[in-house]
């Protein structure tokens, strides 16, 4: 038996189908997690024109990101202080960031930049919904 997710709401560790397309398109949060198991977890996000998520890195996770709409600027570097531009993306490009590596996407284009984020293993407690990058960033955990 599998179980189809279609309201944007963190199906835990549940086995399913989840029409990634529909579920980051329909997305209007910066981030929403839809999925969230022991070793993976699967967010969709919605970055404003001129928003970005934010120079971030992760030591002890993997990250994958999947542009699904919209256009971006990717940077990533060994030092947060020296990130060098990998370039401009579009929809159907994925952005693999190893653990340990400086990263940043800045929607660079005229609309919403609608994205989906694979984390291994996760990074956000189950259920997490941050409706604006500030909200993310009071995030305490």
């Amino acid at each position: 038996m599998y179980h189809e997710n279609n309201c944007g709401k963190d199906m835990g560790a549940r086995a399913g189908v989840i029409n990634i397309c529909k579920e980051t398109l329909t997305n209007d949060n910066f981030r929403t997690a839809i999925w969230t198991g022991k070793y993976l977890q699967i967010t969709v996000m919605s970055i404003p024109v001129g928003g970005e998520i934010g120079l971030e890195i992760h030591d002890n996770l993997d990250q994958l990101l999947c542009v699904e709409n919209g256009c971006a600027d990717v940077f990533m570097g060994k030092c947060g202080d020296e990130l060098k531009f990998v370039g401009r993306i579009n929809s159907n490009f994925i952005i693999i960031v190893p653990a340990g590596t400086w990263h940043n996407v800045k929607n660079s284009g005229n609309c919403p930049l609608k994205l989906f984020s694979v984390y291994a293993p996760p990074k956000h407690p189950f259920g997490t919904v941050h409706r604006t990058k500030k909200d993310s960033d009071r995030a305490d955990y």
